[in-house]
């Protein structure tokens, strides 16, 4: 099916709206026209027959009677003009009827030469001298409006009716086309440069300075070019990363194999020991991409339930001291009641991944504490550490899947606080991080309760805390 572009539609719409706008004032003009003519032609034929009146009135008024030969002039007047008259006395007797007979016209004949329409109604006026009715004049005159000098101007009203109509066509076909294109033009920019990004131009922006909703569109495809671009960046750097991770262990792996294969290494326990330290890595690699497949899904999947924020990452603040004792790292906790609808495995996945990244990078004597309350219409998760904090450029972007400081020095994948936003999002909440007064990040969790949406607010107070190392990511 052949596809019309949105530039025709307008400029057909404007052809349309001209032809029937311009369609109703001519159908509005004429007929206000026509019950305007109408009236005129009524008061006209009215104007006519008061004068016949009239002159008859002058003519008894002269003799006091009704004379033939006063009466001849007004009745030839009237032949000529193809109508009758019969005049009355004051008892409706006729006393004289103006026909061939008495003035010498055929009324008949003369309305065919004058090519005047039929005879109209009859109408009697009264003829009145000095304030009495002497008689009566009945007459009957050609209809109005069927004169050829009214039909003509009647129809050159119309003319120009139609000539104006088609003048308003054609000047909203030429207002249509020039709009229309305009109108147009920052879509087909649009167009144009979404076809080249989806060939792979990466560089294209419109960069509009308009301040209309096309601008917001340009100023929107622009920004969503920005972010798609960016995580194309970061999502080659992160493949490569991979990449990296993965060809150290299997090349150890290969190596070992081999070497076994070829007897120079004997399959013993500490051999395989090594070659299951390797496996281990790669497996803890491809769990961390399975997870954030997992939580871009969250929405879609959550499982929720009435559950108590507390004892969730109570729960897992447990399963971690032991591994705090042994990087000599204090986990503290001040954790409330606090009740919300959501996923308990998907919670207590927030918790453990924002406390693996505060273990990962708070060095040895550090203290990490952990706190859980509710103020007003939020459920929170506070996670502070004394950690060497975050580098002022990368605070912005700690949460970006496949991004990785510049100074990570600590393993991993670096997408654990990725997840930690999606699955927060999927919530209904958000997780922001700041740098603490006294070193070290404070990363925050904050979830609707049960009590309404997401408000924000002053956490409480927490120990102070010495920082161990200046420099570095919290990732």
């Amino acid at each position: 099916m052949a596809r019309r572009s949105f530039a025709f539609r307008l400029t057909a719409a404007f052809v349309g709206v001209g032809i029937a706008s311009a369609a109703v004032a001519a159908l509005l003009v004429n007929a206000e026209f026509g019950r305007r003519f109408a009236t005129y032609l009524d008061d006209r034929q009215l104007a006519q027959e008061q004068q016949v009146a009239t002159a008859l009135a002058e003519a008894y008024g002269r003799t006091g009677d009704w004379s033939t030969a006063d009466l001849s002039p007004v009745g030839a007047l009237i032949a000529m003009e193809g109508g009758t008259l019969e005049v009355q006395d004051p008892s409706r007797s006729t006393v004289w009827v103006a026909d061939e007979s008495t003035t010498g016209m055929d009324p008949a004949m003369h309305r065919t030469m004058m090519g005047a329409g039929p005879l109209g109604p009859e109408r009697t006026l009264p003829i009145e001298v000095r304030g009495s009715v002497v008689g009566y004049a009945a007459m009957r005159l050609p209809t109005e409006g069927l004169l050829p000098h009214d039909v003509s101007f009647r129809d050159s009203v119309n003319r120009l009716l139609v000539v104006g109509g088609m003048a308003a066509a054609a000047v909203a076909l030429g207002l249509g086309l020039v709009l229309s294109r305009r109108a147009v033009a920052p879509a087909r920019e649009l167009t144009e440069a979404a076809h080249a990004f989806a060939q792979g131009d990466r560089t294209t922006r419109i960069s509009s300075d308009r301040d209309d909703e096309f601008g917001e569109m340009a100023d929107a495809f622009d920004a969503m070019a920005d972010i798609v671009d960016e995580e194309d960046t970061l999502r080659r750097a992160f493949a490569s990363d991979v990449a990296h991770e993965l060809r150290t262990p299997l090349a150890i792996l290969r190596t070992s194999v081999e070497s076994m294969q070829d007897g120079v290494v004997a399959p013993d326990v500490a051999s395989i020991a090594s070659l299951h330290e390797e496996v281990l890595r790669m497996s803890r690699l491809v769990e961390d991409l399975e997870t954030l497949a997992q939580a871009d899904a969250a929405r879609f999947s959550l499982r929720r339930e009435r559950v108590d924020l507390g004892a969730e990452v109570g729960t897992v603040v447990v399963g971690f001291r032991d591994r705090f004792s042994e990087a000599g790292v204090e986990l503290r906790e001040q954790i409330e009641d606090a009740p919300l609808e959501g996923d308990a495995d998907r919670i207590r996945q927030i918790a453990s991944n924002l406390l693996s990244n505060a273990l990962k990078f708070t060095p040895s004597g550090g203290i990490v504490t952990v706190s859980v309350f509710e103020r007003d219409t939020a459920a929170m998760i506070d996670v502070a550490d004394t950690g060497p904090g975050i580098p002022p450029e990368e605070i912005d972007r700690v949460f970006d899947r496949f991004y990785r400081g510049r100074t990570v020095r600590a393993g991993g994948s670096g997408i654990g606080l990725a997840v930690v936003r999606e699955l927060a999002r999927a919530h209904g909440g958000d997780v922001s991080v700041q740098p603490e007064p006294t070193g070290g990040s404070r990363f925050r969790v904050v979830l609707p309760s049960t009590s309404g949406s997401v408000d924000s607010f002053t956490a409480p107070s927490h120990p102070e805390a010495k920082v161990g190392v200046d420099g570095g990511d919290q990732l």
